[in-house]
Formats: C-alpha cells, sequence, structure tokens
C-alpha cells in the first residue's frame, strides 16, 4: 500500500564519488523519486544502522512502513537500536539488495507516548496491510505507551545499475 509523500526532494543529481568510478557526467538516466517511494513503501525488510554517543554502530534489521515521506518502525526503546537512538538521533536506512541499491540518512525519534491518533491508525492500518500475512497486525492503540520509531530523511542515493543511473535526492 502506497500513500502519497508529503516530502518531496529539494535537489536531485549524481552523487559525489572518486574518479574512476565511470560516473556519468550528465544527469542523464537519473532515477525518479517514485523510485525511493515504491521501493520504501514494497520492502518487507529493512536494515537500521544506528550509533551510540560515543560512535559505536549497530545495525538491526526491522519490519516496517513507509508513511508519507516518512519511514515507521517499532520495538521498544530498551533495545540497542531505541538507546542508540535517543543519544544519537542520526541514522541510515537500507534495502536488503546490494544490487538495486537503496539509502536513506537521516533522523530518527521515539515516541515515547501515544502518537497522533490519526498518524498511529495510518500507521498501523499500512502494517497490517504488509504484515497480516506473517502473523503481525498492530492496533492504534500499541504505541501508546512508546515504542513507534519515526525516521524522516534528509538524503537518499538508489542505483539499479551501477554506476549509470547513479542519483542522489536532497530533501528539506
Amino acid at each position: 500500500m502506497s500513500v502519497p509523500s508529503n516530502r518531496e526532494p529539494v535537489a536531485v543529481g549524481r552523487p559525489v564519488v572518486p574518479d574512476g568510478y565511470g560516473l556519468p557526467e550528465n544527469n542523464e538516466g537519473l532515477l525518479p523519486w517514485s523510485h525511493v517511494e515504491e521501493r520504501m513503501a514494497a520492502a518487507k525488510n529493512y536494515w537500521i544502522a544506528t550509533a551510540n554517543r560515543d560512535a559505536k554502530p549497530s545495525v538491526t534489521p526491522v519490519w516496517g512502513v513507509w508513511v508519507a515521506g516518512r519511514f515507521y518502525f517499532d520495538g521498544a526503546p530498551s533495545t540497542r537500536r531505541g538507546k542508540n537512538i535517543q543519544q544519537n538521533s542520526q541514522v541510515s536506512v537500507h534495502l536488503e539488495s546490494g544490487d538495486e541499491v537503496l539509502i536513506l540518512d537521516g533522523e530518527a525519534t521515539i515516541f515515547q507516548q501515544a502518537p497522533d491518533r490519526a498518524l498511529a491508525e495510518q500507521v498501523a492500518a499500512v502494517y497490517t496491510t504488509k504484515y497480516a500475512q506473517f502473523g503481525y497486525s498492530p492496533t492504534a492503540d500499541q504505541w501508546d505507551q512508546g515504542g513507534l520509531f519515526e525516521f524522516v530523511p534528509h538524503k537518499a542515493l538508489a542505483w539499479t545499475k551501477f554506476p549509470d543511473d547513479m542519483t542522489r535526492w536532497m530533501l528539506g
């Protein structure tokens, strides 16, 4: 289930890479932002990369949902990722493929109490549509005491045919 985004890129172009990567010099063949939206909405598993305040990294696979240009995932704030996000909100999200790559960098926060009811209902509905077949159907009140994470991307990088369509988006 894809929900229209309310976050649009403010800049799109090629990433900055060292010489020798064979990156095209023009912007022909860039991927559209809809590529990011569709892949984030459709993926089953996501890798969440966090670091604590001392920059000790941790990577965790999670289930999650893409709603209105933001990524939501859940779990106890006492998990390693939860503790790290409380100390350092900078997070990267990566999909599983190393061939059709999608990496997002941004900030994550943990709802310490119930999110806005309309948001909780929307997130729960998208989770249910996506994961009920795997036995997970949260209700909107599941996060009333916290445990819902919100990731807001600031930058995205993707490619399906390296390096020909490498595309970087900067978000406002």
